[in-house]
């Protein structure tokens, strides 16, 4: 018994000596992220131990997590990887996808300020205080905005700024606006910013209009002057605010971000099902056909490549864990995540993506922040009316797409669109058909490599087939 004793304390210690902390962590030395065997722990430092011990005691936490605004934890002891500087290690609610900013819909970040300042909010009346305020600290669980960085809470001391203003404007308030007057695409402007973008561009980028509306003046246009000011200089001086004015800057900012939506505007692809599909009939034929496929595979998670509004997300919601439907263009992610927030529909993750150019990993020797493909790994992917336009417009070939999908699924749910049909004809009209590869045939032969074809089902009064395949390993 002695031996089997000293043989688990060793097996522990060399696990802990395993451990490290998440690339992204060495910002804050408040404690940091900690991987193990695909769980995430956070270890606590000791520096942060009585702003921990205030969030836990004050009545904030439970506060904050009763409302499912922050995402609880538990508290574990057997789990330390710097011994020196531990205070406490604890496991937080585990998430079943990870997003980031660029990859929302102007509602999403929205929501994820509105969140932000409500919790400001509450943290104000608790004793406490926001030091981040930054959208990656932000995630979604079911089917919500949830805040994640427990370690963002430090004790107000009356008469102190909120030290995280500034990067609140510049990390929500900023795309918000950009997005809103100037084009829905401009949130991607934080993968180059991701510590937010410098409000002298923004300032400068957004029309004149806006400098006669108070709110966008006070925290745009003019601490972008501010900031050509002392560009350069040392800042040395910090305005002293009561609680009450500081509580009134966060009401200010919680009713300029409220007031402002984006104008709906049809494109191409979020009014696709009314009026681009090749008629009514090939849409139900297609949902039964697609119904009858996923209840022949087995899975828990989805991702939808090319979801448009998310008709088949939907469909694969209902037996599904866990759905990320990406498409390229924006409105179509903004209808489907007001819909998933009208409906109460919990397992849907709607996100931006251009599958052609997917977001790639970046930060501090691109390891802070993972990929797409790094992040996502399901049990079944759906590409439907997706393949003619990665091939014919994107020049990828069957080959190079079966070969990425093949590690990201085991079940793939697949439709081939022929050139004689008109959508295919549509794009060729735009340039040389030099795609002799883009048959039937070469499309099988390809996806066989790594796919075995379970399902073939034409769709009727189309030449459209969907597939049923299952991996080969």
């Amino acid at each position: 018994m002695e031996k089997l004793i000293k043989k688990i304390v060793q097996q522990k210690k060399q696990l802990m000596s395993k451990l490290s902390s998440h690339p992204a962590s060495f910002k804050d030395p408040a404690g940091f992220i900690i991987k193990m065997d695909e769980t995430y722990y956070r270890q606590v430092n000791k520096v942060y131990a009585d702003d921990y011990q205030l969030l836990m005691q004050s009545g904030l936490y439970e506060k904050l997590t009763r409302s499912k605004k922050l995402l609880s934890h538990t508290e574990v002891d057997t789990i330390i990887a710097e011994k020196d500087s531990w205070y406490k290690t604890i496991l937080p609610q585990q998430l079943e996808f990870i997003s980031y900013p660029y990859e929302w819909c102007f509602d999403q970040l929205k929501d994820a300020a509105l969140l932000t300042l409500q919790i400001q909010k509450e943290a104000l009346s608790h004793g406490m205080s926001l030091k981040d305020a930054t959208p990656f600290n932000v995630q979604w669980l079911t089917g919500k905005a949830v805040f994640i960085d427990t370690l963002s809470f430090e004790k107000y001391t009356e008469g102190e700024a909120w030290v995280a203003y500034k990067q609140f404007c510049e990390n929500f308030l900023a795309p918000l606006l950009l997005m809103k007057y100037n084009n829905a695409e401009l949130n991607k402007l934080l993968l180059n910013y991701p510590n937010g973008i410098p409000l002298t561009i923004v300032s400068s980028l957004l029309p004149y209009k806006t400098k006669f509306n108070l709110g966008i003046y006070l925290h745009i246009h003019l601490q972008a002057k501010f900031q050509k000011k002392k560009s350069g200089e040392k800042e040395t001086y910090r305005k002293h605010l009561s609680h009450t004015q500081l509580q009134n800057i966060v009401d200010n900012l919680v009713n300029l971000v409220k007031k402002l939506n984006l104008t709906e505007e049809k494109t191409t692809w979020n009014n696709y099902y009314n009026e681009t599909i090749l008629s009514k009939e090939y849409l139900s034929t297609k949902e039964k056909l697609v119904n009858e496929f996923l209840a022949a595979a087995e899975y828990k998670s989805v991702l939808d490549l090319g979801a448009n509004t998310g008709e088949f997300s939907l469909l694969a919601a209902k037996s599904a864990k866990m759905v990320v439907a990406a498409d390229f263009d924006t409105a179509c992610v903004q209808n489907l995540y007001k819909h998933t927030i009208e409906k109460k529909i919990k397992n849907i993750y709607p996100l931006v993506l251009n599958i052609t150019n997917p977001t790639p990993a970046i930060g501090w020797a691109n390891s802070e922040r993972n990929s797409f493909w790094q992040r996502i790994n399901t049990d079944l992917i759906m590409a439907l009316a997706l393949i003619h336009h990665l091939s014919i417009s994107a020049n990828i070939n069957f080959s190079m797409l079966a070969d990425l999908l093949k590690s990201k699924c085991r079940y793939l749910i697949i439709e081939f669109v022929p050139k004689t049909d008109p959508k295919v004809q549509q794009l060729l009209s735009y340039r040389k058909d030099v795609f002799t590869e883009y048959t039937e045939t070469n499309f099988e032969e390809s996806f066989k490599q790594h796919f075995s074809i379970l399902k073939k089902e034409q769709i009727p009064s189309t030449q459209r087939i969907i597939y049923l395949m299952k991996t080969n390993h």
